[in-house]
């Protein structure tokens, strides 16, 4: 049965629901900031390294090559294995660079083992998720020592397999590549060996390219990782 409605009576006022489009949702309150970049110890920015001297007197070297480096704004934790350090990619790498060349000055023969690490999930310093977008940083500029220094270098963009395709790329060879012509038009490219990259100039050119590349690498990968086995006033004879 068909209700109808009487002569003269109101008819009912029509109820108006308001619709939020999923783009009026998504848009930013301009009154509330955006959160603070993170801080280079939020995002797991630092170095561990060791420092191998062949010569009786290792100990002074080593122990005096430490003490003599800068170590403003940074992190430190030394053990019997290794040396950490955490901070602003310059300052860290400068710091690296500060040690080593303080040995090196010794005359001794030395090696060095320096591995770089940014935005690792893993780190026990921060609590990175993964996907966390990567977090850009200025290349590094480091003064010239007058120590030249042989290196095998390694670049590893760590690409997590859920990133979003706009992130990162997808060859994780291509960055690598990039890398090494920037070596090459730096000066330091030496040449290749079995699983490294094969450097050879003064000790803050050596370090300075591959930690540029750490660092652009960085600027579209969240976990990039590169590693360096230096080598100074070694007696064996160079053959490239």
């Amino acid at each position: 049965m068909l209700a109808t409605l009487r002569r003269g009576a109101r008819r009912p006022s029509p109820i108006v629901v308001g619709v939020t489009t999923p783009n009026e949702a998504a848009a930013p309150d301009p009154a509330v900031p955006d959160p603070a970049p993170m801080t280079p110890q939020q995002y797991g920015v630092g170095a561990r390294f060791t420092l191998s001297v062949y010569d009786s007197d290792y100990v002074a070297i080593i122990l005096g090559a430490l003490a003599a480096a800068d170590p403003s704004g940074l992190t430190l934790e030394t053990n019997d294995i290794s040396t950490f350090v955490a901070g602003a990619e310059q300052r860290v790498v400068a710091y690296v660079l500060d040690v080593v060349a303080g040995a090196a000055r010794s005359g001794a023969h030395l090696s060095a083992s320096i591995l770089l690490s940014r935005g690792c999930p893993g780190e026990l310093q921060c609590a990175l998720p993964p996907g966390t977008a990567a977090l850009a940083a200025d290349p590094v500029s480091l003064e010239a020592t007058g120590v030249r220094a042989r290196a095998h270098w390694s670049l590893y963009p760590l690409l997590d397999a859920a990133a979003s395709p706009d992130s990162a790329p997808a060859d994780h060879m291509a960055p690598i590549y990039a890398a090494i012509e920037r070596a090459k038009a730096e000066g330091v490219y030496s040449g290749s060996d079995h699983y490294a990259t094969r450097l050879d100039g003064d000790l803050a050119a050596v370090l300075q390219t591959a930690a540029n590349a750490w660092i652009g690498v960085g600027r579209r990968v969240q976990h990039v990782v590169t590693h360096l086995t230096v080598s100074v006033n070694s007696p064996s004879p160079i053959r490239d």
